[in-house]
Formats: structure tokens, C-alpha cells, sequence
């Protein structure tokens, strides 16, 4: 009897590769697969999967969220895919819930593979993982919500622990953002308003609706039209504050 598997992740190579590495399992059937939290729910509502592979870090509604929507519907094994930071994933270790830590190999995802084979077939196992993921779930909202000291930043082939303080800008892009680093520019999925809940308010100030900027990065400030300045930071570049973010000012030292 095959396991019905489910592939939830926002990035679409990611679902690729990873129906690619299951794809000769001969006990994994894939029945489909949701490129976002909201459709996750609907197709373990719609198609009952058995097994399901669920990404983190995805806009609007995350894997947790999903957890918590589904309630008592959610999968008997969940591994979640994830770059989450050590915290998280001692707490999956605590509450034995099956983890992938992007990027992972065939060797990774088969012992994982292995751990899910035997939870599936011991129904004990299978009844208490509702429990563990609820445990899972409280403990990761009584965590706290403060700004860490670094970020993990995904790239196609490795994972980057990029110090906050280090971070120049950033840079709204449609649905992503820009981390201007030094010489360096990294690509994030992750809107601007999520990302300012990342960054300490005392080390980082939004002036435009696509613009934050590094306190201590800033050179200079020149007065333009209409109540708008012009941002100059040391390594030169230049960015606007904005009319509407004019109350900023009084952080940056403007009267």
C-alpha cells in the first residue's frame, strides 16, 4: 500500500526537485502538490493525504498556519521542509516531528523516509502526533517575537547566516525583497512589511513605502522638493524618504 503525499512549498523548483528525489520510492504515491499556504488546506481537505511535506517559510499564511487552520484534519505524518533557525528544529526533535533542513540530500530524505515509514505503521504513533504538533505549535507561540541577530538567507545550493547589523538596505521587489549587504544583494520571497518585524526599530527606519534603511549607514541627508529628502549613505548610494514617511525624521536627528 503506497503512502499518499501531498508537496506543499511556495518555490517551485523546491517541489520539483523534491518530487524528483520521491519519485522512485516504491512506497510514496505523489497525489499533489500546493505552492502556497491556502492551498495546502484545500487539498488535504479534498485529497486526505497520508504523508505530507510542508515548507515553513512561505508569504501570507506559513506552515504552522497551516497546522493550526487544519485542526484536527492534519496529516498522521508531517515533515516539515524547512531553513528555520536551531530553535525550531530542536523543538521538531523534542516533539518528534519529522524535519528536512533545506538543502538536504536522497541520504537525508531517506532516513526520513524511514522515520515516517514506521510512525504510519504504528498507529499508537500515528494518534499522538496530533498532540506533539499542538505542543509543537504553543511553544512556538510563547516564543518570543523579537528580532533575532542574523537572518537565513536561502540561495538555490546553500543557506547564508547574515548578521542584522551588517544589512545596509532592503529593498522591496513585487513579492520579494533585496538585502543590500556590503558588495552583496540577496534575494528573499518575503514582502517589506514582513521583514520589518525582522529588524530591530532601533538599528533600522522605513523611509518609503519600498525603502529600509541601516541607521548607522546614513552619510547625509539633502532636502528635496515637495518634503522629501535625499538619503546618502556611506558607501555612496542614494535613496529617497518619502513625503508620507516624513515622521522618521526625528529619529535621524531632523527637525
Amino acid at each position: 500500500m503506497k503512502i499518499r503525499t501531498l508537496i506543499v512549498d511556495d518555490e517551485a523548483l523546491a517541489r520539483e526537485r523534491l518530487r524528483g528525489l520521491l519519485a522512485n520510492d516504491p512506497l510514496i504515491e505523489i497525489v499533489g502538490e500546493a505552492s502556497n499556504g491556502r492551498e495546502a488546506i484545500g487539498a488535504v481537505l479534498q485529497l486526505s493525504p497520508e504523508l505530507l511535506f510542508l515548507d515553513i517559510q512561505m508569504p501570507e499564511l506559513d506552515g504552522f498556519g497551516v497546522i493550526a487552520a487544519l485542526e484536527g484534519r492534519v496529516p498522521p505524518a508531517v515533515v516539515f521542509a524547512t531553513a528555520y533557525d536551531q530553535f525550531a528544529v530542536k523543538a521538531f526533535e523534542v516533539h518528534a516531528v519529522d524535519y528536512l533542513l533545506k538543502p538536504f540530500d536522497s541520504e537525508r530524505l531517506q532516513e526520513t523516509l524511514r522515520r515516517v515509514t514506521q510512525r504510519l505503521q504504528n498507529r499508537t504513533a500515528s494518534a499522538s502526533a496530533a498532540p506533539r504538533l499542538d505542543a509543537l505549535l504553543q511553544e512556538m507561540k510563547n516564543r518570543p517575537t523579537g528580532p533575532a541577530d542574523r537572518l537565513v538567507v536561502k540561495t538555490d545550493k546553500r543557506m547564508l547566516l547574515v548578521p542584522i547589523e551588517e544589512i545596509d538596505w532592503v529593498e522591496a521587489a513585487d513579492n520579494y525583497v533585496v538585502l543590500h549587504v556590503g558588495k552583496e544583494n540577496h534575494l528573499q520571497r518575503e514582502t517589506l512589511s514582513a521583514m520589518s518585524t525582522k529588524l530591530p526599530e532601533a538599528m533600522f527606519v522605513r523611509i518609503s513605502r519600498s525603502t529600509i534603511v541601516n541607521v548607522s549607514r546614513i552619510k547625509e541627508l539633502q532636502p528635496l522638493f515637495h518634503g522629501e529628502y535625499s538619503v546618502i549613505l556611506k558607501n555612496g548610494t542614494r535613496l529617497t524618504l518619502t513625503r508620507t514617511y516624513r515622521e522618521c525624521l526625528a529619529r535621524l536627528g531632523v527637525d
